[in-house]
């Protein structure tokens, strides 16, 4: 994995040669995420006679939800059977593994336990199954306490349910290869370039003989310009306010939640092999508490999942004045929290208080330890909320009206597993914009 470190570096470096290029483009993706790189890439191998440029904010790629989410390579359990989330997550993992395979990025399947440790989550654990099963995830099988043992020799429950095809890989590496893959074919990269302002050109510039070929104008916070044919979004965490600058309306609202991680000290590491995760309590958002092995080698718990008070904010004291207050005085948070108030104050408690949240985690592992476990790392996800304090669970597109309307494709919602499903996801955005935009 040092190796691949190194790989990684590289491609950083690759990726940024030509920082200072501006110029015209047929067609214009912000944000350098793992969604905004893969459609960037599915769009360039599809229309190779376009010219396409990416826009990031910040100095390099993948560096917010990208580079901090769990790892795993989801198969498709969860989802409601016939959905798009599901298709998308089992198509996306068969692709995940075959892009890793012909790239070189390094990937394990470790498999995936999802352990019943009461009577009462039995029924539960069942219909999960079923429900894997109708989604087309391949070889799942229910296990019993013994079977459980053999395969987490550590781990304690009554009965499981074996994903064999869950997996974990880098998924910054993965979204670094798109972009270089993407820079390869003609792509290109612009960072340090924070959209500020989307509009429809009023006149062609200066010294243009091409009249109005390129209309929408893209403005960046230092003043910068990108002119363009078309336009698609894929802003994360700043969705919302991408489609608001633009015209659009400001709902579905996003929310920040952090999740806070613990991670094993390395001498117990041997107390996990693959992922470790509960049965879902359909009375609560997150799926919970769970053991997740690293490429590294180390070994993440949790997350929780609270109220960030920025939206790039993983610290416990990250601030930011403007995403405190849209968030708190959104009716739509404040319905969630309503809703789910002693879980909130549960997760506030674990997340102060490591010892609780040790506790939970050893209803899994009881051998572990409060002393076996050190503060982790933090994610930002950003939850997609109506005014009604639903989590908005599907896919969300947004353009607008009038002739900017007509130009844009604003990806309002990729719900989780966005990185699982990246290449699937890519796929159905690129078809949304054949159509749309009529390449």
């Amino acid at each position: 994995y040092a190796t691949t470190s190194r790989a990684l570096i590289g491609q950083r470096r690759f990726l940024y040669l030509r920082l200072n290029h501006t110029d015209s483009f047929d067609v214009a993706i912000i944000g350098g995420g793992i969604v905004g790189l893969a459609s960037s890439r599915e769009l360039i191998l599809r229309h190779p006679n376009f010219t396409f440029t990416l826009l990031e904010k910040e100095k390099e790629l993948a560096l917010h939800q990208t580079g901090h989410n769990s790892g795993v390579i989801h198969s498709g359990i969860y989802y409601t059977p016939g959905s798009l989330k599901a298709q998308l997550c089992v198509r996306g993992a068969t692709l995940t593994y075959q892009y890793c395979q012909k790239k070189g990025v390094p990937y394990k399947r470790c498999g995936k336990l999802i352990v019943a440790v009461e009577r009462e989550e039995i029924p539960r654990l069942k219909a999960l199954y079923e429900r894997g099963q109708m989604n087309n995830v391949q070889d799942l099988r229910l296990i019993d306490a013994k079977a459980i043992r053999e395969k987490e020799p550590y781990c304690r429950g009554i009965m499981a349910l074996d994903s064999p095809n869950t997996g974990i890989v880098d998924w910054q590496l993965v979204a670094l290869t798109y972009g270089k893959e993407f820079q390869e074919v003609g792509g290109t990269v612009i960072t340090d370039f924070e959209a500020s302002d989307i509009k429809v050109a009023a006149e062609s510039p200066a010294g243009s003989a091409e009249g109005l070929k390129y209309p929408i104008i893209i403005k960046s916070s230092q003043g910068k310009e990108v002119r363009c044919r078309f336009v698609l979004t894929c802003g994360g965490l700043y969705s919302d306010r991408l489609s608001e600058i633009s015209g659009c309306s400001s709902e579905p609202r996003i929310v920040p939640f952090r999740g806070d991680y613990l991670v094993l000290k390395p001498e117990k590491n041997f107390l996990v092999r693959g992922n470790i995760y509960p049965v879902p309590n359909p009375q609560f958002p997150f799926l919970g508490f769970h053991f997740t092995p690293r490429m590294d080698g180390s070994v993440w718990l949790g997350p929780n999942a609270v109220l960030a008070f920025k939206r790039e904010g993983y610290k416990l004291f990250d601030f930011d004045t403007q995403d405190f207050i849209n968030a708190v005085s959104y009716r739509g948070l404040q319905r969630l929290v309503m809703k789910n108030i002693v879980y909130g104050m549960g997760e506030i408690y674990r997340g102060v208080f490591t010892s609780a949240q040790v506790k939970n985690l050893q209803k899994f592992i009881p051998e572990l330890n409060p002393s076996d476990v050190l503060r982790g790392p933090s994610g930002v996800r950003a939850q997609a909320l109506d005014a009604e304090g639903n989590l908005v669970d599907d896919f969300v597109f947004d353009g607008g009206k009038g002739e900017l309307g007509s130009r844009i494709l604003h990806v309002r919602n990729a719900p989780s597993p966005a990185a699982s499903s990246s290449l699937a996801i890519a796929e159905m955005i690129t078809d949304e914009l054949e159509k749309r935009f009529k390449l």
